[in-house]
């Protein structure tokens, strides 16, 4: 058994720098059959651009939308972009830099008016379970499922019994679940003060235990012909991918 879809999460650094990293993943990670891109705010390029831009070496090519980015009467990002098949919309932090114009625009709302403007174009939404009460998290996929989304990204998950608990929580919808290396105090306190995430006493923020995670969660959704995205930050792609390739052959 493999899995059915299995995505690289690559930050839009620049053009070349792009390029670069959907290369290395073609020659050290060819079981990924498709990519995601964050729309990163410290970064020019913005990720439907770079979606263009590999889309020619990479076929599937999935980048995120910044809900609180896109003004009432403006196009929808990626809406004609030809050969464009899939989107992921987010919420979107606030910029750091307040001439950024943000508006005050709901993820169901945006992910509504792709549905009406973009039909040809699947929606996913986001799923958290670190940033608030279960119970409201899932009355937000609910919504988004009304809305129009067709499936989830979710938050990385670093502990297997709560990943566990998800999967229950999430049966039955179409779920890409997230892996992403924390490697040093550095990176796992960005993660606990940032995302909120709660590490389990166990946790071992080295690159030999992150990897022996992912090989684990990656093998238990193989055996169900599962999603799964990486995101491998603040690490190189060549140190973690080819490590995880018998987990998903």
């Amino acid at each position: 058994m493999s899995l059915s879809r299995l995505s690289v999460e690559l930050i839009p650094r620049s053009a070349d720098a792009l390029a670069a990293d959907v290369a290395t993943v073609k020659t050290t990670f060819p079981a990924a059959d498709t990519l995601n891109i964050p729309d990163l705010m410290r970064f020019p390029l913005r990720s439907w651009d770079a979606a263009a831009l590999v889309r020619p070496q990479f076929g599937n090519v999935i980048p995120h939308i910044r809900a609180i980015d896109i003004a009432p009467d403006a196009p929808l990002p990626g809406a004609d972009q030809s050969g464009l098949e899939e989107i992921l919309i987010v919420h979107g932090d606030l910029p750091a830099d307040l001439s950024h114009r943000t508006y005050p625009n709901s993820t169901e709302s945006i992910i509504r008016r792709y549905r009406r403007e973009a039909p040809h174009l699947k929606v996913y939404a986001a799923f958290d379970p670190y940033r608030r009460a279960p119970w409201k998290e899932l009355e937000d996929v609910a919504r988004k499922k009304e809305a129009g989304a067709i499936g989830f990204f979710t938050q990385p998950v670093f502990d297997l019994k709560l990943f566990d608990l998800c999967r229950e929580w999430m049966q039955g919808e179409c779920v890409f679940w997230g892996l992403s290396p924390v490697i040093g105090p550095k990176s796992r306190s960005y993660w606990e003060t940032t995302n909120h995430i709660v590490f389990p006493r166990d946790f071992s923020p080295t690159l030999e235990a992150n990897i022996l995670f992912a090989q684990t969660v990656l093998k238990e959704l193989a055996q169900e012909k599962g999603k799964a995205y990486l995101m491998p930050v603040r690490i190189k792609l060549e140190q973690y991918l080819p490590a995880l390739l018998d987990a998903v052959a």
